[in-house]
């Protein structure tokens, strides 16, 4: 289990800090009390709260492609990474670890988008390519890994947990009346809601693309 975390101001209004990253991950280090990694570019900051399990001392997140020009943060397990992981060779691409979260991102630069339909596993990750300076965020198909979301003043949040965009001070608390009706009516908020009105879950077997503002 890991805790990822990210914010983009896609209205480029303001430089991302390193002080907006590190409250929201201090809230999850009890989901990655291993390691700690960030990364910033310009408007854009993501940050992670690693559980060491694969390539347990080379694993260190966040993971960037050859040319550093493509980076990913990953809370997961995939499968069938070593199957993949041989054919990506065989089509050229180089790794610095043996872990699966660089699978996803070399599988990414060959597939874009359509790099989930290969994946075999449980998964939540944001990869940020400064290319096309587009988001990419999905979740697994069942939904086992959590993926929550906040767009609010031109800039998009995204983390493992509620309490870590809530901790971001332009991301309202207000209360969803009717989340709330949902919960006394069926003991629980359906997806994609959650109980605050501003922060929204990603649906199971869903991505978010965050391109061209």
């Amino acid at each position: 289990m890991c805790g990822i975390f990210g914010i983009i101001n896609f209205e480029r209004k303001n430089l991302v800090e390193k002080n907006e990253i590190i409250t929201p991950l201090g809230l999850m280090e009890h989901r990655g009390p291993d390691d700690e990694g960030m990364f910033f570019d310009r408007y854009v900051g993501l940050g992670i709260k690693r559980l060491k399990i694969i390539d347990v001392e080379g694993g260190h997140q966040p993971i960037s492609n050859e040319t550093d020009e493509v980076v990913i943060i990953y809370n997961g397990e995939i499968y069938n990474y070593i199957e993949l992981r041989d054919t990506l060779l065989k089509r050229g691409h180089r790794f610095k670890t043996k872990t699966d979260t660089e699978v996803i991102l070399h599988l990414y630069e060959d597939l874009g988008v359509n790099c989930l339909e290969k994946l075999n596993g449980m998964f939540a990750f944001a990869i940020w390519d400064k290319r096309k300076e587009e988001l990419f965020v999905a979740r697994d198909r069942i939904g086992i890994k959590p993926l929550f979301y906040s767009i609010t003043d031109g800039s998009l949040y995204f983390s493992s947990e509620v309490r870590s965009i809530l901790s971001c001070k332009n991301v309202s608390k207000e209360m969803d009346i009717q989340a709330l009706i949902n919960y006394f009516s069926f003991y629980y908020v359906s997806a994609p809601w959650t109980i605050y009105k501003n922060i929204k879950r990603l649906m199971p077997g869903h991505y978010l693309l965050l391109k061209n503002g």
